[in-house]
């Protein structure tokens, strides 16, 4: 097994809490940003092998309310981390907490990578989403941000109730004029525990919601984007390496309130409970992987990727044959899958159904 190269920190604080959010987050709180990032440490050094990293991700949560010395004691405790000499580093920012001097103790400190949630340009349905500002905040701190990193991703998110398809092409439209390059973009979704759930906020009409895909797939690669895997979008060598991670079933660690990880082959995920975390109580759930579950992960993550997985990498690494496995055979005679050139993958045009199709590879 090829060793540890990734790590999922999590930052689980929030200047607000948004109408749609279900990860583990509460309201910033100094004197518990403080506690929370001893007990982080405290978990970092107690598990972190020195492995030579290739991606660090922060996430939340809003890793950038922190304050400049909190951020400061974060990315120091970061230093413990050995990174590769070309590796990607990046921190999730909400737009209303960016500014130069985060920015550039973001710079000072390693990380080359920034993630901004927009969400939506349009001002009343970031009302709706219970967004902390603006259009047009939003676009200036974006474009504050290119002056200091060339690797942004905004996230982009559709399928709101009372969007309309011209709303959306207008979204697109905006978020393309932006200094970025990469776009990850999300149909809403209504978990449990959240503002919009508890209002009984129901769904888009699934037509609209599938035509909205479409015009987001089809303007984005006419601009340039590469469509790689099922919700993200890359200029020309701005993959997400970090997400790759995930998608191509390999370890990595997770740390933090709710964080999940998978090492030695076990994942695991850590209380939601912060002041569990803090006192020390941190993981919560743990499964062994046998060859057979990591097959079946291998093939769930796998297929999100617009290119699939490669045969003989995957026969190979799983010591099987990828088209005896499941009902594939089937799935290929049914054009749910396809092969050529060596992958296996699901065909573009039922990119759409892909949970449908991923739900014959669960163990």
């Amino acid at each position: 097994m090829e060793g540890i190269k990734s790590v999922y920190i999590h930052i689980p604080f929030c200047s607000n809490i948004c109408s749609y959010c279900d990860f583990p987050k509460r309201y910033y709180d100094s004197k518990l940003v403080d506690s929370y990032l001893t007990s982080l440490e405290n978990e970092i050094k107690s598990n972190y092998k020195g492995e030579l990293l290739n991606t660090i991700y922060i996430g939340g949560g809003t890793p950038s309310c922190l304050n400049i010395n909190e951020l400061k004691k974060l990315f120091s405790i970061c230093n413990i981390f050995n990174l590769e000499e070309s590796y990607e580093f990046t921190i999730e920012c909400n737009p209303e907490n960016i500014d130069e001097e985060k920015l550039e103790l973001f710079k000072e400190n390693r990380v080359n990578r920034i993630s901004i949630g927009i969400e939506s340009t349009n001002d009343e349905r970031l009302k709706y989403l219970n967004r902390n500002y603006n259009y047009e905040l939003a676009k200036s701190k974006v474009f504050l941000t290119s002056k200091y990193f060339t690797n942004i991703n905004v996230d982009l998110m559709y399928a709101i109730p009372g969007e309309t398809i011209e709303d959306l092409k207008i979204d697109i439209d905006n978020i393309l004029s932006l200094p970025i390059t990469h776009i990850s973009t999300y149909s809403l979704i209504i978990e449990p525990h959240t503002v919009l759930y508890n209002k009984n906020t129901k769904y888009v009409d699934e037509d609209l919601d599938y035509s909205m895909y479409e015009l987001i797939c089809k303007d984005l690669k006419e601009n340039g984007f590469s469509h790689y895997e099922i919700s993200n979008f890359s200029k020309e060598g701005y993959y997400s390496r970090h997400n790759l991670t995930y998608w191509n079933n390999k370890e990595y660690y997770g740390f933090g309130c709710g964080a999940s990880g998978y090492v030695n082959n076990n994942r695991y995920t850590n209380t939601y409970s912060i002041n569990d975390y803090i006192n020390g109580k941190r993981k919560v759930e743990e499964e062994y992987v046998d060859n057979k579950r990591k097959i079946s992960y291998a093939l769930i993550t796998g297929f999100r990727l617009i290119s699939g997985i490669n045969i003989l990498e995957f026969n190979k690494e799983y010591n099987c044959n990828i088209l005896s496995l499941y009902n594939i055979d089937s799935l290929i005679k049914s054009n749910l899958l396809c092969v050529k050139d060596g992958y296996i993958f699901i065909p573009y045009d039922k990119i759409y159904i892909e949970n449908t199709i991923l739900e014959n590879f669960i163990d």
